[in-house]
C-alpha cells in the first residue's frame, strides 16, 4: 500500500530539482501535492506530470518570503484537498561571494528565502494544526526543513547561505521540542544532489554519468522525504539527516564538549592554559567546505 495515501503535502520550490523529485515521489505514494514555485509555469509542468501519472496536484506561485502570501499557500492546500499533513520547506537561492565582498543585498536575499521563508509558511501550517489538536483531532503532521552541509560545517564563499542553513538546523530543534504536544514532528535534511543551485559550482563533479548509478540524482533523496512525510515516522523528530547517493546518515549535532571547572572566576592569565588543555580533549570540527 502507498505509504502516503491521501496525505496532503506542500512542497516549496518544487518547479525543478529536488522539489520536483519530491513532488513526483510523494504523488507516486498516494499523496495529494501542492507544488509551490515562484515560477508558476514550472510548477504547472510538474503538476501536469503528476496528473499524467494518475496523481492529484495543484500549482501555486505565492511568495514564501511574504507572511500574508504564505498564508495563501496553506489555504489553497486545505481548500483544494480538505486538509494538510506535510510541509516540505525546500525553496532556496544562492548569492555566493567571499565574505569581504558580500553585500547587504546578498545577505538579505538569502536570509529572506531560506530562513524567513521557512518561518512564514511553517507559522501558518502550525497554527492550522494547533487548532486541529485543540479541537480534539489526532494530528500527525510533519515539518521537513532543508539545511545543508554548509550550514552544519560552513562553506568558503557561502557565509550568508551557511548562516541561513545553520539557522534552519537550530530552528528545527526548537520546532521539534515545542510542537510535539500537538502531534507535529520537525526534521531537517542536508542533501547532496544535482540541482539548479549546484550546477554552476559543482557541474563537473555532479554531472550525470552515461551509465550506471546516478550518484547525485535528486531522486536519490526523495525516498527519505516520503518516509518522513508518512505516518510511519511519528517517532522521529528533531533529527538532521544527510543524504548523498546511496548514503543515509543522521548528523551528530551540537553537544557539550570537554569541560574544566575551577570552582570560581578564571583569571585572564589562566585561560590560555585551560583552553589548551580543553583543545587536546575536544573532538576536532569537520573542515569547512573548500578549506
Amino acid at each position: 500500500m502507498a505509504i502516503c495515501k491521501d496525505r496532503v503535502v506542500i512542497i516549496t520550490g518544487a518547479g525543478g530539482g529536488l522539489g520536483k523529485a519530491y513532488a513526483l515521489a510523494f504523488a507516486a505514494e498516494g499523496a495529494k501535492v501542492l507544488v509551490n514555485d515562484i515560477n508558476l509555469e514550472a510548477a504547472q509542468v510538474v503538476v501536469a506530470e503528476i496528473h499524467a501519472q494518475g496523481g492529484e496536484a495543484v500549482a501555486n506561485s505565492n511568495d514564501i518570503t511574504r507572511y500574508d502570501d504564505a498564508a495563501l499557500i496553506v489555504r489553497q492546500a486545505v481548500e483544494s484537498f480538505g486538509d494538510l499533513h506535510v510541509l516540505v520547506n525546500n525553496a532556496g537561492i544562492c548569492r555566493d561571494r567571499m565574505f569581504a565582498s558580500l553585500t547587504e543585498a546578498d545577505w538579505d536575499a538569502v536570509m529572506s528565502v531560506h530562513l524567513k521563508g521557512h518561518f512564514c509558511i511553517a507559522s501558518h501550517a502550525v497554527q492550522y494544526w494547533r487548532e486541529q489538536a485543540k479541537g480534539g483531532a489526532q494530528v500527525r503532521a510533519r515539518i521537513i526543513n532543508t539545511s545543508s552541509g554548509a550550514g552544519l560545517q560552513g562553506s568558503i564563499g557561502q557565509s550568508n547561505y551557511a548562516a541561513a542553513k545553520g539557522g534552519i538546523a537550530a530552528l528545527t530543534l526548537v520546532q521539534a521540542a515545542e510542537l510535539g504536544r500537538y502531534g507535529i514532528t520537525a526534521n531537517a535534511l542536508a542533501p547532496a544532489a544535482r540541482t539548479g543551485m549546484t550546477e554552476q559550482v559543482f557541474a563537473e563533479v555532479m554531472k550525470k554519468p552515461e551509465e550506471g548509478f546516478d550518484y547525485f540524482a535528486p531522486e536519490n533523496v526523495a525516498p527519505l522525504l516520503v518516509w518522513l512525510g508518512s505516518e510511519e515516522s511519528q517517532a522521529v523528530s528533531g533529527r538532521m539527516f544527510e543524504v548523498e547517493g546511496g548514503k543515509l546518515s543522521i548528523a551528530d549535532g551540537w553537544r557539550k564538549g570537554p569541560e574544566l571547572d575551577k570552582g570560581g572566576r578564571w583569571l585572564a592569565a589562566e585561560v590560555g592554559a585551560a583552553v589548551e588543555q580543553l583543545m587536546t580533549q575536544a573532538v576536532p570540527a569537520q573542515k569547512v567546505y573548500g578549506s
